[in-house]
């Protein structure tokens, strides 16, 4: 099965910014704070792109300060419901978000889609990984195969998000592309990206499906080996990783990251938040985040953006369905 989600699918969802103050003229300082919601634990991936992000626009002069709200729960549901049912006191919020808001609408793990808040705008992609730990005998995706088709009870493969979450999703694309069946696939859910690391390292499970930027902070520190990434091509970010590709299996997938608002944000606001976000593009401190994590540079925001999301919402809707996921 191949499963190409192009370059559009880098493209961001808008995070809710809370940023307040003015434009000034020179170009420079664009909001006074912004407060980021993070709807999920320390150590994942939307944990990362919020204070990547917030770290690049303060260094950068353009954001006054930056502060930061973990909200796991609810796959994510917890601090969508939060920013909706609290609108009025949060037009200071942007809220960090990926493909899982589609995923998880689409499954009905929660109520609301990416149409009940205001769009942002998308600002990065990460590619995904499958990685092992240090001192696992698997070296490639041959080696993960060969062990999944000897004992596949015994080959669990982890991720930080729900059942049929993207992590899962990435996983079952992969092993489809590989041709097996992705149903038969057992897939260990963990709520943050630092209990699933735990769990690969206890060898609770097999393999991790995980976001290529965490995988090469891991990778660096020595903890993982990276067996595979859902790149077309090797990633200077850390070029020792093989693409599932050069490996025989057919797929790609990028995960977009962007940010949302509040719904009923007031114009001049959202105005401001992409305003911000636009120039942090061309900042050497944005430079220094996004290649210290390897990610893509995908800039969407406005009409945009929602024609990429309903685009993305329908691929990933036929594709789930496929696989049994719907």
């Amino acid at each position: 099965m191949t499963f190409h989600l192009g370059r559009r699918a880098l493209l961001a969802a808008a995070a809710a910014f809370t940023l307040t103050g003015s434009a000034m003229a020179d170009g420079h300082k664009v909001a006074d704070s912004i407060h980021f919601l993070i709807p999920g634990g320390a150590g994942g991936g939307w944990d990362g792109t919020a204070r990547g992000t917030g770290e690049a626009l303060t260094k950068a002069g353009l954001v006054g300060t930056a502060s930061y709200e973990n909200m796991s729960g609810g796959g994510g549901g917890k601090a969508i419901g939060y920013l909706i049912e609290n609108a009025d006191s949060n037009h200071g919020t942007l809220m960090v978000n990926s493909t899982p808001i589609v995923i998880r609408s689409l499954t009905g793990v929660f109520p609301h889609n990416f149409r009940d808040l205001t769009l942002v705008s998308g600002t990065i992609g990460d590619y995904a990984a499958l990685v092992v730990g240090k001192d696992s005998p698997l070296n490639s995706m041959d080696d993960l195969m060969a062990a999944y088709d000897a004992d596949p009870s015994s080959t669990a493969i982890g991720g930080g998000s729900v059942p049929g979450g993207m992590d899962h999703l990435v996983a079952a694309m992969v092993m489809e592309a590989a041709g097996k069946d992705a149903l038969n696939v057992k897939y260990i859910p963990y709520d943050a990206g630092g209990k699933a690391m735990a769990a690969l390292l206890s060898g609770e499970i097999k393999a991790l499906s995980t976001g290529f930027s965490e995988a090469v902070a891991l990778a660096q520190a020595g903890e993982v080996k990276i067996l595979g990434v859902t790149s077309d091509a090797r990633v200077d970010a850390y070029g020792d990783a093989p693409t599932m590709m050069e490996q025989g299996i057919d797929t790609t997938f990028v995960n977009w990251r962007g940010f949302f608002a509040a719904p009923g944000l007031p114009e001049d606001k959202l105005a401001m938040y992409q305003d911000a976000i636009a120039k942090m593009y061309d900042t050497p401190q944005w430079e220094e985040v996004r290649a210290r994590n390897g990610w893509v540079n995908i800039h969407n925001s406005g009409d945009d953006f929602r024609s990429f999301l309903e685009d993305q919402e329908k691929v990933i809707g036929d594709l789930m369905k496929k696989l049994g996921f719907l």
